[in-house]
């Protein structure tokens, strides 16, 4: 399999870069797209669809391949990859709940290959503000396919704007739903990890009082001055009750306790000033014990590269294309350094490579264990197996 990233800040540049890319006897099949909500999705997927190659796609928040990473801008990774060895799924949820809808494109895959693996897309915020959750998406497909299923992705972005998010391939899309590239895996080896490399620090605390995702208390304490009290910030007055916490929730994400497990990372994401309530990404159980994140540093990165690094090694695994998902939050904790961690990445496999920032992030973490992810990088190498 050969693959080709590509870039563009419009659909001329796509459609020059499209033809550049063909020019050397190169006939794409298939098309990754991650795409600003600035751009033109319809014009882009056309273009690719008049040039027989299937679309799989999700609008993102800061876009990125191998010596580029930009915001607004369109990038697509080609692949020549053998149309009877993967199948595109769609799946919107509309009227239907999301277990149904993971059931079905779950049971879809097993009909379309009895060993398939996912690159899941998913939704993360409807245009009325629902939100997609990830948790159940993931069980779901996992306990139809079976737990040594692999399973990589993640979700759809907006700019940061937070209007709502989109999953599509060239006829269909949604706002409110999931895409799913479902390999034969006994055809295309894939090989990926997903790991956030935030250190906890002091002991375990306790939410005493919550509601959702809403926390009223911590070991009894206000929830808001307690985390304040930990980051060592004052919160300037503001008219609105519930403020987005921009950077702070994302340098210092909670890392909640699960049996067995490894800790889910989640942030907080504003407040609830008059009730001194911290509102986090995801619902959180009363009772969850969880410990705070140390500062964003350069040892985050190192421990992600470390990582593949040793996958790489241990699997004597090669790529002949990479997928990342990292979390819009990371960019914003880590600045510079996160497209430093891509392009390790990119460097480790020496394979095309494209990626988004994301809203949530799908994969095996290092126990092996697939879970939806926070403030994480979710990386996927592929690779076509010699038959």
């Amino acid at each position: 399999m050969q693959a080709k990233s590509i870039k563009g800040k419009s659909t001329k540049d796509i459609q020059l870069a499209l033809e550049q890319s063909m020019s050397n006897s190169f006939i794409p099949t298939l098309a990754f797209i991650f795409i600003s909500i600035k751009q033109d999705r319809n014009a882009i997927c056309n273009m690719l669809h008049k040039n027989n190659i299937d679309i799989i796609g999700a609008t993102s928040s800061t876009e990125f391949i191998d010596g580029y990473q930009d915001k607004g801008s369109i990038v697509i990774l080609l692949l020549d990859l053998k149309r009877e060895y993967y199948s595109i799924v769609f799946e919107a949820v509309d009227k239907k709940t999301i277990t149904e809808s993971a059931t079905k494109l779950a049971k879809t895959a097993l009909q379309k290959f009895k060993n398939p693996s996912f690159v899941l897309l998913s939704t993360s915020l409807t245009t009325n503000g629902t939100m997609m959750d990830g948790e159940t998406l993931i069980r779901c497909i996992e306990n139809l396919v079976g737990n040594h299923v692999n399973l990589f992705g993640g979700m759809a972005g907006d700019d940061m704007t937070f209007t709502g998010t989109y999953v599509f391939t060239h006829n269909q899309s949604t706002n409110f739903g999931m895409v799913s590239l479902v390999l034969n895996e006994d055809k295309v080896q894939m090989q990926g990890m997903a790991i956030s490399g935030w250190k906890p620090i002091g002991v375990f605390k306790t939410i005493t009082k919550s509601k959702d995702n809403k926390v009223y208390t911590i070991d009894n304490k206000p929830a808001l001055d307690m985390y304040l009290r930990y980051l060592g910030s004052v919160i300037q007055e503001a008219d609105d009750q519930m403020i987005f916490f921009e950077n702070l929730g994302n340098q210092y994400p909670f890392q909640i306790e699960r049996k067995d497990r490894e800790p889910k990372m989640c942030n907080p994401i504003g407040f609830d000033k008059e009730e001194k309530a911290l509102l986090l990404e995801s619902n959180v159980e009363q009772g969850a014990r969880f410990r705070f994140s140390t500062p964003p540093d350069f040892d985050i990165i190192e421990t992600v590269i470390n990582n593949a690094s040793q996958l790489k090694t241990s699997t004597k695994a090669e790529a002949d294309a990479l997928l990342v998902f990292s979390c819009a939050g990371r960019l914003a904790a880590l600045g510079p350094l996160a497209q430093q961690e891509n392009e390790g990445l990119q460097k480790l496999w020496n394979a095309p490579m494209a990626g988004f920032y994301s809203y949530g992030e799908y994969g095996k973490g290092i126990d092996g264990k697939h879970e939806y992810h926070s403030t994480t990088c979710s990386w996927v190498a592929l690779k076509e197996k010699q038959i």
